[in-house]
C-alpha cells in the first residue's frame, strides 16, 4: 500500500493509473477503522482494479461541543488493517493539505434538501462540512466510484443527491450495514459506551425493528409507532435524538401509500450518539 499525505503526490500516482486503464474506487473514512470500513474496502475491490481510502478527521463537519478532538485516532493500526484487505493507496492529509485557506474562508457545497433533519436537525451544519470534504476527496481522487455505508443513512442520500445535481461523474455504491453479534450497528464511536451501557443500547436497532414488523403486518399509523418505539427506548435509559418513518429517497415524512420506506433512529448514551436504520419495500 502507497501513503500519501499531499494532494500532488496522489495525484501524480493515480495519474499513472489512470492512463493505463484501471478502474478507481474510492473509500472516504475518518480513521478508527472497523470491520464496517474494511468490508467497504473489500467491496470497492471487487468492482475496482484500483481502491483508494482516505483517513482525514474533518472538522468542518464537527459542531461546537462536539468530539473532533476526542475523535479516537489510530494510524498506525488503521494502516496494518488496510493492506491486509489489500488496499492500493491511502490519503492521510493534515488539516492544512485539506483546508489551505483555513476553514474560516472555505468555499462550502451546500445540499438544500435532506440536511436540516434527522441528524441534520441536532447537528446544524455537520452536512455542509461533509459535502464540502466530500466533494473536495471527489476532486482529489477522481474515482469511477465511491462506496458509502447504509449505516449513515442520511449521509448517503445527501451525497448521491449532491452528485446528481453537481454532475459528478462517480458512481455512488452502498454497502451494508455491519453488525456486531448481537446486532448493534458498528461504529467508530462504539468505543464510547460503557460497559454498563452495553447491553442494552441494542434497543435502538430492536425499536426499528418492531416498527418495520408493525408496518409489515399492516399498522400504517405512523406517528403512533415513532411514539411507543422512543418510549421503548426512554425506558431502556437512553435519551432519544429521533425516531422517524421517511420516505427512502426524500427522508420526508413518508406517506401511507409510499411503497419505499426507511425507518430512521438516533439516540444518545452517556458519550456517545448511536444511529441506526432499517428499509422496508411494500408490495
Amino acid at each position: 500500500m502507497q501513503v500519501f499525505h499531499t494532494v500532488d503526490g496522489l495525484r501524480a500516482a493515480l495519474r499513472t493509473e489512470r492512463q493505463a486503464g484501471h478502474r478507481i474506487g474510492f473509500v472516504p473514512t475518518m480513521g478508527n477503522l472497523h470491520d464496517g470500513h474494511l468490508a467497504l474496502i473489500a467491496q470497492a475491490r471487487q468492482t475496482s482494479d484500483i481502491v483508494v481510502c482516505s483517513i482525514f478527521v474533518n472538522a468542518l463537519q464537527f459542531g461546537l461541543n462536539e468530539d473532533w478532538d476526542k475523535y479516537p485516532r489510530t494510524y498506525d493500526s488503521d494502516c496494518e488493517k488496510l493492506r491486509e484487505t489489500g488496499c492500493d493507496y491511502l490519503f492521510h492529509p493534515e488539516d492544512g493539505e485539506m483546508y489551505p485557506n483555513g476553514l474560516d474562508t472555505q468555499s462550502r457545497v451546500v445540499c438544500p434538501t435532506m440536511t436540516d433533519v434527522l441528524c441534520g436537525a441536532s447537528r446544524p451544519g455537520h452536512f455542509e462540512g461533509v459535502t464540502t470534504v466530500v466533494s473536495k476527496l471527489f476532486n482529489i481522487v477522481q474515482p469511477d466510484e465511491a462506496v458509502f455505508g447504509i449505516k449513515d443513512y442520511q449521509q448517503l442520500a445527501v451525497i448521491r443527491r449532491m452528485a446528481e445535481d453537481l454532475c459528478m461523474p462517480v458512481k455512488i455504491l452502498s454497502a451494508p450495514i455491519h453488525r456486531e453479534p448481537d446486532g448493534l450497528a458498528m461504529s467508530s464511536r462504539n468505543s464510547y459506551i460503557t460497559s454498563q451501557e452495553r447491553p442494552k443500547v441494542t434497543v435502538l436497532k430492536d425499536s426499528l425493528e418492531w416498527i418495520r414488523q408493525q408496518i409489515a403486518a399492516g399498522n400504517l399509523d405512523f406517528p403512533e409507532l415513532e411514539s411507543v418505539a422512543k418510549q421503548r427506548i426512554n425506558s431502556a435509559g437512553f435519551r432519544v435524538d429521533y425516531v422517524t418513518i421517511s420516505h427512502s429517497k426524500t427522508l420526508e415524512p413518508a406517506a401511507n401509500d409510499d411503497r419505499q420506506i426507511t425507518v430512521l433512529g438516533a439516540m444518545f448514551t452517556q458519550s456517545a450518539r448511536l444511529i441506526d436504520n432499517l428499509s422496508i419495500e411494500l408490495k
